[in-house]
């Protein structure tokens, strides 16, 4: 009987980078990707600055599904979608109702982009971007408008407001929060990086909560919750993302805020795994590039019977807003400690220190970011 494949569901980031670690180690086990989309390799990331560079949908993609097959000697079943997980029989159902056998199942299924729960009737006109498809919408919805209004000022609202800046749009942010990167940036550095985006074009509606959306002839209205109206001709949501978990509770696998694996990425049921952004690792969900670079490494050569728990070491965020260059290493949640900041017309520079004056975490801002090489080798790791 012919050897059952590793099956990878999704094609991103994670998925494609699991399958080219596992190959470096065993260049036989057969190895099948199940894609939802076209299965062509790309970077996310770079969809939240890619309309100033004049970026298509193509140009992006760097390999076709049929290159990477053939690159990596596998088998890549775009177009197809998994309904179901069946772990005691180790198969996986596609929606045309196609079973198919796995020996190992590693689920990279990605995030969902969260819908605020916003009144009236041009909420489902809502943009959001979350793979390559989202993005050709948004660039055929801005073709002849001007005005772009943002919904959350956390790294890919402040991304894309860059990015439409420069791509000569008029653009607005609306977000709760009191500064732009709340949850990573003390508030001079949300302040300083609200600066320099203003500075860029950017309008920013702050401590404002979006509660109504409604088309007005060939615009949309906002309302806000105190009052303010907002006339804009397109609304591209930033507020986060949710990890895809239905599928796997559905089948009997452990779920919290992601999908609950160990440090090895293993569910409780030990011949499936996760990573990326719909996993859970004690406790951390991390949807940052280099989290997936390390986790599809040590899951890579626990797949090749070499079992291998994932450490995390230090690892800084770059934002993608070149009015405003940004490196960030937040401290954990947990961390005891405060930060220090020092500032001036140039740049910020925070660093959060525990009470014993050990370096916990950093953000960098402007002039300030060439010490980013210097201060991360102070951190601590993430994880041992």
């Amino acid at each position: 009987m012919s050897q059952q494949p590793i099956v990878i569901i999704g094609s991103g980031l994670a998925g494609y980078t699991v399958a080219r670690e596992f190959r470096k180690l065993d260049a036989e086990t057969p190895i099948l990707i199940i894609s939802a989309d076209h299965g062509g390799f790309y970077s996310k990331p770079t969809l939240s600055n890619a309309l100033a560079t004049g970026k298509t949908p193509a140009s992006i993609v760097t390999s076709s599904a049929e290159k990477m097959a053939e690159q990596l000697k596998m088998v890549v079943r775009s177009r197809s979608r998994v309904t179901a997980i069946d772990p005691s029989s180790k198969t996986v159902k596609l929606e045309n109702g196609e079973n198919l056998s796995y020996s190992q199942l590693v689920l990279a299924i990605g995030a969902d982009p969260i819908r605020l729960p916003l009144e009236g009737e041009d909420v489902e006109d809502i943009l959001s971007v979350n793979d390559l498809d989202d993005y050709q919408r948004l660039r055929d919805t801005l073709e002849g408008k001007k005005h772009v209004t943002i919904l959350g000022a956390g790294l890919i609202g402040c991304e894309f407001a860059n990015d439409l800046a420069v791509a000569g749009y008029r653009v607005s942010i609306i977000d709760i929060s009191p500064q732009p990167l709340g949850r990573l940036l003390p508030q001079p550095g949300g302040a300083f990086l609200q600066r320099r985006l203003e500075a860029a074009g950017v309008t920013f509606h702050l401590g404002a909560a979006t509660q109504r959306v409604e088309r007005i002839h060939e615009s949309v209205r906002l309302t806000l919750a105190n009052g303010e109206i907002i006339q804009t001709d397109v609304v591209l949501s930033a507020v986060g993302l949710r990890p895809r978990t239905a599928m796997a509770q559905a089948a009997g696998i452990a779920v919290n805020r992601g999908i609950v694996v160990n440090r090895s990425l293993q569910t409780h049921h030990p011949d499936i795994y996760a990573l990326g952004d719909c996993a859970e690792v004690e406790g951390r969900v991390l949807p940052f590039v280099m989290p997936i670079m390390h986790a599809a490494r040590g899951l890579a050569a626990t797949l090749a019977q070499t079992p291998t728990p994932i450490r995390y070491p230090a690892m800084p965020v770059l934002v993608k807003t070149p009015a405003c260059p940004t490196v960030v290493s937040p401290p954990d949640t947990t961390a005891q400690g405060e930060w220090l900041v020092e500032e001036d017309e140039n740049g910020v520079k925070a660093l959060f220190k525990s009470m014993d004056g050990k370096l916990l975490g950093y953000a960098l801002l402007g002039a300030s970011t060439k010490e980013r090489n210097t201060l991360a080798a102070q951190l601590p790791a993430v994880m041992e």
